[in-house]
């Protein structure tokens, strides 16, 4: 965990104590130390879990030592060079000393202190040496304070030298029974609970909402040390997190309200939802680069040719995102997909630094990251799926809450969630619960599962479509509307399964419905699952006639609409125009300067390349009037100009056809009525 201190950023169990400069006035440095050391002390007041004689020891030498450095600030000593020097080394071991108070205190951080108890008890004992050795060339008698607070410095001096820091006893007793319940959960044995509770106990971990703390440290741990390339502490830390997660889940009867939701809200618009322009849905789950060549495996999931070639050459025969075992090793090329990158991606000013990050945390997750991980993860998933079938109402809910924690972000534990059985009563507490806030959590945990190949197959089998429109069209809450479009966008991802949703007669209305009604998230989450379900050809109707294109051109009329979702809503006209019917219908219900107004407005070079793809879909399907309403457009040339030299390859292309379709529509236009201007065999007329 990254926490903040002063202007710096400070990793756990780091101590970037810096020097006092050679300049330094020794009122100055006197201040410091005297701040230093109250701050020390104020630990006196605070919990530390394990650690508490080195703690107790330290802080009483530290309150003697700050005795004797307020004595020297009151009488307003002149120090000696020799001093400062001393009271230098005395302020480095200062500064870290305070790191060390500061992480053996830090909330959510105990289980982890816990098992660094060797290395913490190292520190304090270090340090207090430290403190010994300065203590010991520190020229006392040139120093102006009572005698008696002289001999209370000597005396921290010797005992600081012989002192005995090290690991408490209880401290070992506890680290020992985690060290058991990890190799118990590695051999696929489910530890005693009230060993369990033991452990809990000593570090007074007795809530529902400090166990989560917990947790979310060690994620974050686990996250900063994938990022950093460390892979050193790494299993301890995955056990670590399986083990507390288990307990998070199994052992917390209740919990605190409130707490995930602020954070961790699924139909809000942030790093769970969903955007046709979000590139991670386009990285290899291999390479975690853009795909070039997309080819889908028998399991139904999606690398880059030439990293599930390595991967096959290595001797797999597994899917390296499911785990499922390959039922052959033919690669079928994903032209759909394809066709999306180069839409989409193709040099459109989208930064793919930023998302590199998340994907990493994501795809670091494939596997457990340690036995005693799979063992926790996999009891904890057994025993939340029978919560789910034979609990109380309250047990239900709970249940779908902890799906919906453990799934996210985290694939191993999605598909122990599958396997384990979650998803069927999962679907049933979205037609029969008539608490909003179980609806909720079970259709959020059904969301984070449709993430997995076998989340989606799980859905879809146990016939869980129709619950999750049911919440679609009628959810007892609009955030749950727009989280179940978002499961309906990733039940799209799979060809079969967008044909399927498409033939229900509720599916697409549904989410027409929820453009034109719902918030900003809502509507661009259906915008999405629209676009996913186009990518069927037989949908493309079922779009039109379910009345997407008014609402769509209503979005890109409205100002107060964010880029993002008008470059998505222009994804999908730019799809549907594709069609001699969708081009009608985007003419009959706006007008082609519309379209120029993006074009010479937008900032997304996205959105541009969408406006160019919509004009000319409707200048070669639907005749020389649309080509006539655009050649009176004064702006238009100069910006499909600036497109062929500054756009990207895609964009180029078509404005350079588009400006061929005026050119000649200009050059025949003086010989002929506008009706024969264009070549008859580029249009469709409109009727």
């Amino acid at each position: 965990m990254i926490q903040k201190y002063g202007q710096s950023d400070r990793r756990i169990l780091k101590f970037p104590a810096v020097h006092p400069c050679e300049g330094i006035s020794p009122a100055t440095l006197l201040d410091s130390l005297i701040t230093l050391s109250r701050n020390i002390c104020s630990y006196q007041s605070k919990f530390v879990a394990t650690q508490r004689r080195n703690a107790r020891e330290t802080l009483r030498q530290i309150g003697i030592l700050l005795i004797f450095l307020e004595e020297i600030k009151d009488r307003g000593t002149n120090l000696p060079e020799s001093v400062v020097l001393c009271f230098s080394e005395l302020h480095i071991a200062f500064q870290k000393i305070l790191f060390l108070f500061e992480d053996c205190s830090l909330d959510g951080a105990r289980l982890w202190i816990l098992m660094k108890s060797h290395f913490v008890a190292t520190q304090f004992r270090v340090l207090i040496r430290t403190v010994a050795t300065a203590l010991d060339v520190l020229p006392l008698p040139t120093i102006d304070v009572p005698s008696e607070i002289k001999e209370l410095v000597e005396l921290v001096s010797k005992q600081a030298r012989k002192a005995k820091l090290e690991l408490d006893p209880d401290d070992e007793t506890a680290m020992n029974r985690v060290i058991l319940i990890l190799n118990q959960f590695e051999n696929r044995f489910e530890p005693d609970k009230n060993l369990v509770k033991r452990v809990l106990d000593y570090l007074e971990i007795r809530s529902w909402r400090e166990c989560h703390g917990e947790v979310q440290f060690l994620d974050e741990m686990i996250s900063l040390e994938c990022l950093e390339g460390n892979e050193k502490e790494q299993p301890l830390l995955s056990s670590l997190f399986g083990f507390m997660s288990y307990c998070r889940g199994a052992l917390f009867e209740t919990r605190e309200h409130g707490i995930v939701e602020q954070s961790d809200s699924d139909g809000r618009c942030n790093h769970e939802m969903l955007s046709c322009l979000n590139p991670e849905d386009f990285r290899c789950p291999i390479s975690l680069e853009l795909m070039t060549d997309p080819v889908t495996v028998s399991t139904g999931q999606t690398y880059d040719r030439a990293s599930i070639q390595k991967w096959l050459k290595a001797g797999n025969l597994i899917c390296p995102k499911t785990g499922e075992k390959l039922t052959n090793t033919e690669m079928v090329p994903n032209y759909s997909l394809r066709k999306l990158i180069e839409q989409f991606f193709a040099d459109n000013g989208i930064s793919l630094a930023k998302s590199r990050k998340k994907n990493r945390d994501i795809t670091r997750t494939i596997t457990a990251g340690s036995p005693a991980a799979a063992g926790a993860v996999k009891f904890l998933s057994e025993f939340l799926a029978d919560r789910l079938y034979y609990g109380t109402d309250e047990q239900k809910n709970k249940a779908a809450y902890e799906v919906r924690l453990l799934a996210k972000s985290n694939i191993f534990s999605r598909s122990c969630l599958v396997e384990a059985g979650c998803v069927p009563p999962l679907l049933g507490l979205l037609s029969s619960a008539d608490d909003p806030s179980t609806q909720g959590n079970a259709i959020s945990a059904l969301l984070k599962l449709s993430k997995h190949g076998a989340g989606k197959k799980a859905i879809i089998e146990n016939g869980g479509l129709r619950p999750i429109l049911g919440v679609l069209k009628n959810g007892l809450n609009p955030e749950h509307r727009q989280i179940a479009a978002a499961t309906i966008f990733y039940l799209a991802s799979v060809p079969d399964y967008r044909r399927l949703i498409g033939r229900e007669p509720d599916a697409i209305p549904a989410l027409v419905e929820l453009i034109k009604e719902g918030s900003a998230c809502g509507k661009k989450n259906a915008v999405a699952a629209i676009f996913g379900l186009l990518l069927h050809a037989g949908n493309h109707r079922r779009v039109l006639e379910a009345g997407a294109v008014p609402e769509l051109v209503h979005i890109l009329l409205a100002p107060s609409n964010k880029a993002e979702l008008i470059t998505d809503s222009l994804a999908v006209l730019s799809t549907l125009a594709e069609t001699a019917e969708g081009s009608i219908a985007v003419l009959q219900i706006s007008p082609l300067p519309l379209f120029v107004g993006i074009l010479r407005s937008s900032a997304s070079r996205a959105g541009k390349e969408y406006c160019v793809s919509i004009l000319l879909a409707v200048c070669r399907n639907c005749g020389g009037e649309a080509v006539a309403g655009l050649e009176k457009e004064p702006s238009l040339m100069p910006l499909l100009y600036s497109l062929v030299t500054d756009g990207t390859s895609q964009s180029s292309k078509r404005a350079r056809s588009l400006i061929k379709i005026l050119h000649d529509f200009h050059e025949s236009s003086s010989s002929a009525s506008p009706a024969s201007a264009v070549p008859q065999e580029w249009f469709i007329h409109v009727r």
